[in-house]
């Protein structure tokens, strides 16, 4: 299952808790179902820059220009591809004239079809996510980017490097999910420590970690204040 599957039904489970604001995704949740569904329920999707796809010396979708009131493309060289139908994947069918294109001087850039025919698609959502492309150039949008690489990609690092996560130990859904557990459980507990270290650090005391048995473990810090958890 790929990665932006599961993005909605995690926000739907936060959003019972929390109220996001903004959601910073790198180029793998691009999609328009899920900028549409951030910018619906009123949560900002930053997004970044991916580059443009397609064979190359060819011209790239970016060099077509979508025409809202015409609800067509305009090709490089100023002709229409216009609108043909719905398909079941939620995406708009355009496709050119190929009397027009047959005798293009730019043919030979932009399709290698034997029917002269230039063939394009746009998502019936595309609009929200060209919404998050045009506030990817703020610089709200660019700070809160920025924080992602030092964040949640720092998380990644952290557990890959120190913590034994580049490989599964254990074989099995089950097992692998212990392990992912447990791993970022004590990557929690040694960020919940050096939070509380920084905020009161002063003289050497103790602190109590209670279990649900009733049972407190004691731990003792030097030069730290700690209060209990």
């Amino acid at each position: 299952m790929h990665d932006s599957q599961v993005l909605i039904p995690l926000m739907e489970k936060l959003r019972q808790k929390y109220l996001p604001e903004v959601v910073v995704m790198d180029a793998g949740y691009k999609t328009p179902a899920i900028a549409h569904y951030l910018w619906g329920n009123q949560m900002e999707a930053v997004l970044p820059y991916t580059r443009p796809r397609g064979k190359e010396g060819f011209f790239t979708k970016r060099d077509f220009m979508y025409d809202a009131w015409l609800n067509a493309f305009h090709c490089p060289n100023n002709h229409l591809l216009s609108y043909v139908r719905l398909n079941r994947e939620g995406y708009y069918l355009y496709k050119s004239n190929p009397t027009l294109c047959e005798g293009c001087t730019l043919r030979t850039e932009c399709t290698e079809s034997r029917v002269y025919e230039k063939s394009l698609t746009r998502h019936l959502w595309e609009a929200d996510l060209e919404r998050s492309e045009d506030l990817r150039h703020t610089e709200r949008h660019k700070a809160f980017y920025k924080k992602r690489k030092e964040t949640i990609e720092r998380c990644f690092a952290d557990a890959k490097e120190k913590h034994g996560m580049r490989y599964a130990t254990y074989r099995g859904l089950a097992k692998v999910t212990l392990q992912a557990t447990l791993t970022y459980t004590a990557m929690n507990l040694k960020k919940l420590a050096l939070w509380t270290w920084k905020k009161s650090c002063s003289s050497s005391s103790f602190f109590i970690l209670r279990a649900k048995n009733d049972n407190p473990v004691f731990f003792s810090f030097w030069n730290c204040r700690f209060s209990t958890v």
